[in-house]
Order: structure tokens, then C-alpha cells, then sequence
């Protein structure tokens, strides 16, 4: 079994708090089941897409976010755009990732909508393992955001704060089982000034996930790697100051990244790829100077091995 929620999450910030809405799994409590919010699984898990609220664009337009929570500690999910990966109504494809991370991930992706929405609803369905979740959105005045600050109090130095700005150079194909080199360039003006003092663990991160299925659930094998920073054993609290994050949006498998987050030194972060499997991938740059980002998208092909 599954643990599941409803078919419906609905998340915003409004007048500084955050809303969230996740119905309790059923079928637990009615065969006796421990609660299954006391279990960290690697894997065998599901997948809640989350509408994270809406704003406004700078040409007056709109664009509602969206993240997720991949209920698995160490597997990666993989569900390509089409029935068990769509937008209704309209194109299926807006944009959404097809590999998705372990955990929590925020504000993700906005999805633009015409100005004449009006109170249309916009629904994200997504289906793993025969279950469909699904994320609702609609122009819900109390669910207007800040996709930046989200409420945070901007001060002087927040408000001098601007960008960085990020250049990517790598190959845009390799062939198994070759690794991809990536290189990045990073500029920033140094704001905001990093936080001094060790860096906090992630709230979910201090112990590690339960290896057992719950009574009725058939242990999953899963040959998946373990995630940085959110491993068996916790994960070590990431890097403060200017950063990079490598991700993998889209591809017929999940991607190894060594490391997944580099710290910015003399404005340079390199790092390597691991595929395992042929096909088009399309994978994330995105730097962060603990406010703000830049990104950049690109395409890498990845033949199989040569054949002699």
C-alpha cells in the first residue's frame, strides 16, 4: 500500500503564513496500519504535486507556481509528460518536470495564463504506481504571493541586493558510459552577506529514513544513488554564501551530479554528470545567492555505448 493523500493540495502564502493542506491516508487506520507519517521511506513511495499560489508578472500578466514532494528519501521518480503527467484544461505540457527529486521542492515552476483567466481552475495530475494526485490552482485573492521574498522583510541590504548572473559551457552530447563535465560561471555583487555560524540541517533531514515497508506493502528494490544531502544517514547541511545547484528536469532516467551543489569559489563551479541510461536530458543550472537566482536550461544528448 501506498501512502496516500487526496487528490487535492493546495498550497499559498497569504499575510505571511503559510497554508497547507494535505489530507490524512486512508486505509491505514481502518486495518490497523501504524501512522505512516512515523516512517521515512527510501523508496516504493509516491508523489504530491503542490500549487504553491499565484503573482503577478511584470507585464501584468499572471503565473501560477507550482512545486512538489516526492515522498521518497533516495528514489528519484520518473513520469514523462502525458496521461500520468498533465495540466487540464489545455496543453498537458506546461513546462512541468519529468524527473522528480527527492522531498520537498518549492515553487519549482510557473505556469503564465492569460489575462482573462477569470476563476478558472488549473490542475496538475500527476500518477505514480497506479495513484493520481493532483494540485488545484485558481486566482484566489488570499493566494497571491511573493515568488521571491514570500513575506520576508526586505532590509537595506535586500534591497540593494541584485542577481547573479550565470554563464554554462559543457558538451552538449556524450556517450556512455562516459561522464559530462560541467562548467559554470557565476557573477554576484556579494549580497546578501552570508550568515555566520554552522549551517542549519533541513527539518526532516535529522535522522535517517526507515528501510521497512509498512505490513502490507511489498518491499520495492530500488538500485537508486544516494541523494546528496539526503541520504540514509541524514545528509550534511549544505554550503552558505553564492551557490550552484545542478538538476536534472527531464529525461528518461535520474541523473548523478558530483557534487549536486557546488559552493562558488572565484566565481567558478565545475562538476560531473552520471547517466545511466541513453536519451535526450534536459538539465538545470541554477545559481542562488540566498535570495536570489538566475538559471539556465539546456539540452544534452546521450548515446549509448559504441559497439565494436
Amino acid at each position: 500500500m501506498n501512502i496516500q493523500m487526496s487528490h487535492c493540495c493546495r498550497c499559498a502564502f497569504g499575510a505571511g503564513a503559510l497554508l497547507l493542506v494535505l489530507a490524512t491516508p486512508y486505509r491505514a487506520s481502518a486495518q490497523g496500519n501504524p501512522d505512516p507519517f512515523g516512517f521515512k521511506f527510501n523508496s516504493g513511495q509516491g508523489l504530491q504535486p503542490i500549487f504553491e499560489g499565484w503573482a503577478y508578472n511584470a507585464d501584468g500578466s499572471v503565473s501560477m507556481y507550482f512545486g512538489y514532494l516526492n515522498r521518497n528519501y533516495v528514489e528519484n521518480l520518473v513520469v514523462p509528460v502525458g496521461p500520468d503527467n498533465k495540466f487540464e484544461p489545455g496543453a498537458a505540457d506546461r513546462g512541468q518536470p519529468t524527473v522528480f527529486n527527492t522531498r520537498i521542492h518549492r515553487k519549482e515552476f510557473n505556469v503564465k495564463i492569460p489575462r482573462d483567466w477569470g476563476n478558472k481552475e488549473l490542475t496538475w495530475s500527476v500518477t505514480v504506481r497506479g495513484i493520481t494526485e493532483k494540485a488545484v490552482g485558481w486566482l484566489q485573492p488570499e493566494w497571491q504571493i511573493d515568488p521571491i521574498y514570500a513575506g520576508k522583510t526586505r532590509n537595506a541590504e535586500s534591497l540593494k541586493n541584485t542577481p547573479p548572473s550565470l554563464a554554462v559551457d559543457m558538451p552538449s552530447a556524450v556517450t556512455l558510459p562516459d561522464k559530462l563535465t560541467l562548467a559554470a560561471t557565476v557573477q554576484d555583487d556579494g549580497l546578501p552577506t552570508p550568515r555566520k555560524g554552522p549551517p542549519r540541517r533541513a527539518v526532516g533531514q535529522e535522522t535517517p529514513p526507515t528501510l521497512k515497508p509498512l505490513p502490507d506493502q511489498p518491499e520495492i528494490p530500488v538500485n537508486v544513488p544516494t541523494v546528496a544531502g539526503r541520504g540514509r544517514q541524514g545528509g550534511a547541511a549544505g554550503p552558505q554564501g553564492l551557490i550552484l545547484n545542478w538538476i536534472v528536469w527531464r529525461g528518461p532516467a535520474a541523473v548523478t551530479f558530483d557534487p549536486a551543489t557546488v559552493p562558488v569559489k572565484d566565481a567558478k563551479a565545475v562538476a560531473t554528470a552520471t547517466f545511466t541510461k541513453p536519451g535526450t536530458y534536459v538539465l538545470r543550472a541554477r545559481a542562488n545567492d540566498g535570495e536570489l537566482t538566475d538559471e539556465k536550461e539546456f539540452t544534452v544528448v546521450v548515446n549509448g555505448p559504441t559497439r565494436h
